[in-house]
């Protein structure tokens, strides 16, 4: 086990899981810890530095990310080669994309929003039972956690709000939402995946989906107006919250 010592509490109240990845980070570049070593558990560095473990979790899925440690089911998350990492930093670049999907964000609450109202009114059974599977299929792959699959929850995700877009019987809504989706898969991929590990998992996240769910599945179009919208102004909220936005 290595000398935990050379971490120490983080009391800061904001962006705890960048302060525990820098630190991690500090600790590697100084030799602390090498290529190959396996970082303690999350238990371990939970009380080491003084944080919830999912803090600890967020801090190391930045980590995998940035291709700083890589974790091996069942096994653990070690140090990766330097030659196969670069160090924790987010680039002038990666800012400009998190205000990017900020925006997009912000645009999709009022587009997702008004489908979301039209499918609670004029949404088949059929279609009902594909959107309650999708969301099924996104509580099982959250609980999974980002580690092992990220870019399958976030998929599922987009499935899910891109079938409620289709049972809106609008296609100009499927469009609109198709175009945002374009941007972010083509140009934003990265950034989106590292935000969603970040950010959008767990229970909390899940229940702002499940709202959506429910709107819909009892046919209230301005619950489900309200809930859609209030899901997709939270998500920007919350990257906007993070200090290291700015």
């Amino acid at each position: 086990m290595q000398d935990l010592e050379i971490f120490g509490r983080i009391d800061r109240p904001r962006r705890l899981p960048d302060e525990v990845a820098v630190a991690l980070t500090t600790a590697i570049e100084g030799g602390q810890l090498r290529p190959g070593d396996r970082l303690p558990t999350e238990a371990v560095l939970s009380e080491r530095f003084g944080v919830a473990r999912t803090v600890v979790r967020e801090a190391i899925s930045l980590l995998k990310y940035d291709g700083v440690v890589d974790s091996r089911r069942g096994v653990g998350t070690f140090i990766t080669e330097s030659g196969n990492r670069s160090a924790f930093r987010i680039s002038p670049g990666c800012f400009e994309k998190r205000r990017q999907i900020i925006k997009l964000f912000q645009l999709r609450a009022e587009v997702q929003a008004g489908a979301s109202a039209l499918a609670a009114g004029v949404r088949t059974q059929e279609q009902m039972q594909g959107i309650e599977e999708l969301f099924a299929e996104m509580e099982r792959l959250d609980a999974l956690g980002p580690d092992e699959v990220l870019e399958q929850r976030v998929d599922t995700e987009l499935d899910f709000y891109r079938c409620i877009c289709e049972a809106s019987a609008n296609e100009y809504y499927v469009d609109v939402i198709g175009m945002i989706e374009g941007n972010i898969q083509s140009n934003l991929r990265s950034a989106f995946l590292k935000n969603a590990a970040a950010s959008e998992f767990g229970p909390t996240i899940l229940d702002e989906h499940r709202a959506v769910r429910d709107a819909l599945a009892i046919q209230d179009a301005s619950l489900a107006r309200r809930a859609t919208r209030l899901r997709f102004e939270r998500a920007a909220e919350r990257l906007a919250a993070r200090e290291d936005f700015i």
